[in-house]
């Protein structure tokens, strides 16, 4: 696959051993001449040659390191449009490790701020030993999970969300269980992205979360285990194992881990009713207590295979088991207008879920010529299944007025394949520009059944099928170039969309549509300290399946969540101006409009009575304006700070259920992050994020913030690592929200455990000789990521 940096000057040159002879594998690194940050990292080839692309008119300089060799640091030199040819550079055999292996400990920045993208190297922090997937990327720069487990980026719903080149078609909880039960000692880094190129697929209004999972560049065979022990009011468990055998034209690599898991939410609801026909008007408060046990088994095997110079195969399989068992207890009152008790009970819920998922990607890539500029085509296949298995047990209790025990039980199996086919050609065009194209096919089938029994008799007005079914055709053509110091892309991506829903009792219901997704961007260097960019595109979030399935899943007694059958697409335009000072300090401005966002909303049910449904809607717009600063500092040799700021507006308008809405809020959403180096090895990190209060829809969500602290060191000639840590240190993470209709309001509050102390254990053997690692595009996504070392 193309990349887009490949339209920029690049500095070249070839790194050879003390005899003479190209040394392939060195470890070449482009630093900013004014503070040495690294800004792009690569490996030179068998020929010993090296090629880093970055933006032009700025002074650099160049290290090289590798195994048994002396590191060497080159002159500061400009690099122009023209790019620059460094001189060879020979490298001295150090005398320290002559006689003995060195295990390579380079460590990539926690951060990385590129042209399109921010990159969290969250691999070798201390503060991911332990925790889940979802912990970590709730964590990272601008990134919010709010109540009903709904990713958020930069203050925004609506995300494309790819593990490993993968789109994962989960929303709300079920994407929150898939990445619970994901164990962040797989990840490698995140990657945000706020304004994809048309390589992208056009789902995701807020822009693309990347998942990148862990693959050992070692050569030879090599691997690692780990082992970990987190302790909160209950246990947290996890142990994995990795290994990996790599020669020069062939790899084969495996990793396994297995996590065990408890958790609590203490959840409370304060609901106020207004009259409504012949139901008077109430009030009820539920306090309830949910216990959670998650035991999961994640596995990945693959191999890449070099069939020639200039063509390389890939295959590999994933999955990811889980089992899920939760108890809910509450406890219900309601009382009448004047707030005497009107009814008191309890209720016990139990499900047992069991969520098994796998994957499959075949990837083939080939390049016309031995250059890094040549014409290249690539050739992906993806199939994914994720299928639930939920058992209901639903036992109320009711003390006043005294009443028969009502008992249901539901038994709902979700069966979901996902399957896409992509080809993307690219190629030079003269004037040091660049064209790529692509196509793309994705087809994705649900099909869920659910039979619900009251008392051991079957329910028919809630029991029910649901059929889902999506297939997208999507072409693209980006165009990339670069002009003095300019230098910019452009893009249209067809999209052609065939939706079919199929429910148990009405007429299946269809929509086809063709849309264009235009994006540009155009990044100008003003002088040696400035630099502004320009990005704009069309985007869309198309409800998936969860989010259209009206079948039932029961939260207690008095609650439920179910999809919505008349939930449109949302689309809107994004449009963000940056300006860069010495290169790392960002400041930028951004708008985005929405047509009919989507917004999680709580109702007293359709059912009567006082039930309460979760399901999403349609609103009719959204109006949204932010500022975002960047500042990565260091205020000292052994103290690096990255700090972001996201300091936004939200507007929604949209009417539900008889209220008018036209709500607005200023937010702000702050992270600090900060890494010590620390005496006698250690490194330490302390972080902070802080969620100002903010208004989505019809909820308002109160203040909440969070502050983690670790530690890590390595000892056993650094192949083993120790990893304390300890999140939300105050216990300021839980979640307060208040959603308010003309008729009907709820105040909310969960609290979880999250303030979990954690010590882990990783031990790595094998080869420490590093080997230029593949990058591997998957067919069910874009991926587009820049050399820089990945």
């Amino acid at each position: 696959m193309a990349l887009s940096a490949q339209s920029l000057p690049a500095v070249s040159g070839t790194v050879l051993a003390p005899a003479g002879l190209p040394l392939e594998f060195a470890t070449v690194t482009l630093h900013r001449a004014t503070d040495s940050v690294a800004v792009k990292t690569n490996f030179s080839d068998e020929k010993g040659a090296f090629r880093l692309e970055a933006a032009g008119g700025r002074r650099y300089l160049v290290s090289v390191s590798q195994v048994g060799f002396v590191r060497y640091w080159g002159p500061v030199f400009e690099l122009t449009s023209a790019g620059v040819a460094l001189p060879s550079i020979t490298l001295a055999t150090s005398q320290a490790t002559a006689l003995k292996e060195v295990t390579v400990t380079a460590r990539k920045p926690l951060f990385e701020r590129l042209t399109d993208r921010t990159v969290v190297n969250v691999a070798d922090s201390p503060l991911s030993a332990g925790a889940t997937t979802l912990d970590v990327l709730g964590r990272a720069p601008g990134v919010t999970l709010d109540a009903a487990n709904n990713l958020g980026l930069r203050g925004r719903q609506g995300l494309l969300l790819l593990v490993d080149g993968k789109r994962v078609p989960l929303t709300g909880e079920e994407l929150a269980s898939y990445l619970r039960a994901l164990p962040a000692e797989q990840l490698q880094s995140i990657e945000l992205i706020t304004n994809p190129s048309a390589q992208f697929d056009a789902q995701g209004g807020a822009g693309v979360i990347a998942l990148n999972l862990k693959k050992d560049q070692r050569l030879g065979t090599n691997g690692s285990a780990n082992l970990s022990y987190g302790r909160g009011e209950y246990g947290k468990f996890t142990t994995g194992l990795s290994l990996n055998h790599r020669r020069k034209k062939v790899n084969f690599y495996g990793t396994y881990t297995y996590v065990n898991r408890r958790d609590f939410a203490r959840q409370e609801f304060d609901r106020q009713f207004a009259a409504d026909g012949a139901l008077p008007a109430l009030s009820g408060i539920i306090a309830g207590k949910r216990l959670l046990d998650l035991e999961s088994h994640s596995a990945k095997v693959g191999t890449d295979i070099n069939l020639t110079k200039a063509s390389l195969l890939g295959v590999s399989l994933t999955t990811l088991l889980s089992q899920t068992n939760t108890v809910n207890t509450s406890q219900t009152q309601f009382n009448d207008a004047w707030g005497a008790p009107s009814s008191r009970n309890s209720s016990r819920t139990l499900q047992d879920i069991w969520r098994p998922s796998g994957s499959a990607n075949l990837n083939f890539r080939h390049t016309f010529a031995d250059s890094s500029t040549a014409a290249a085509l690539t050739a992906d296949a993806d199939i994914a299944r994720y299928n639930t298995t939920r058992l209901l047990v639903l036992n109320t209790f009711y003390q006043y007025p005294a009443a028969a025990s009502p008992l249901l039980t539901g038994d709902q199996l979700s069966e979901l394949q996902i399957g896409a086919v992509k080809v993307d050609f690219s190629r030079p065009l003269p004037h040091r520009a660049r064209l790529e194209t692509g196509a793309k096919a994705t087809s994705v089938t649900s099909r869920n059944d659910v039979v619900f029994l009251n008392n051991g008799a079957y329910n028919p007005s809630i029991s029910s099928h649901f059929n889902y079914f999506e297939k997208v055709s999507a072409a693209y053509a980006n165009l990339q170039g670069t002009a003095s110091k300019t230098t910019f892309q452009v893009g249209l991506r067809a999209e052609m969309a065939n939706i079919r829903t199929e429910q148990g009792g009405e007429l299946p219901r269809e929509r086809n549509y063709l849309q264009l997704f235009p994006s540009a961007s155009v990044q100008r260097v003003l002088n040696a300290q400035h630099s502004l960019a320009l990005a704009a595109g069309r985007r869309i979030d198309r409800p998936n399946y969860g989010q259209l399935n009206p079948l039932r899943s029961y939260f207690d007694a008095t609650s439920y969540r179910a999809g919505n059958p008349d939930l449109v697409a949302q689309t809107s335009y994004n449009v963000e101006l940056t300006h860069t000072y010495k290169q790392k300090f960002s400041t930028a401005l951004s708008y985005a409009q929405t047509d009919k966002p989507i917004v999680t909303v709580v109702q007293p049910a359709p059912d009567g009575g006082r039930l309460v449904v979760n399901r999403d809607v349609n609103l009719t717009t959204q109006d949204y304006y932010a500022l975002t600063l960047t500042a990565p500092l260091e205020p000292a040799k052994w103290w690096t700070l990255y700090a972001n700021g996201v300091f936004y507006y939200s507007r929604f308008r949209g009417n539900l259920a008889g209220t008018a809405l036209d709500r607005r809020q200023p937010a702000c959403l702050l992270t600090a992050s900060n890494t010590f180096s620390l005496p006698h090895g250690w490194l330490g990190e302390l972080n902070g994020t802080f969620q100002s209060g903010e208004i989505w829809g019809f909820e308002h969500v109160q203040p909440r913030g969070q502050l983690l602290v670790g530690v890590q060191r390595s000892f056993w000639a650094k192949q083993a690592t120790l990893r304390l840590n300890v999140a939300d240190v105050l216990y300021t993470a839980p979640i307060r929200s208040t959603s308010t209709y003309d008729s009907f309001t709820e105040s909310f509050r969960l609290r979880q455990d999250t303030q979990v102390a954690t010590a882990a254990f990783t031990y790595r053997f094998g080869s420490s000789k590093v080997a230029a690692a593949r990058k591997r595009a998957a067919g069910a996504e874009e991926e587009l990521r820049r050399a820089n070392g990945q």
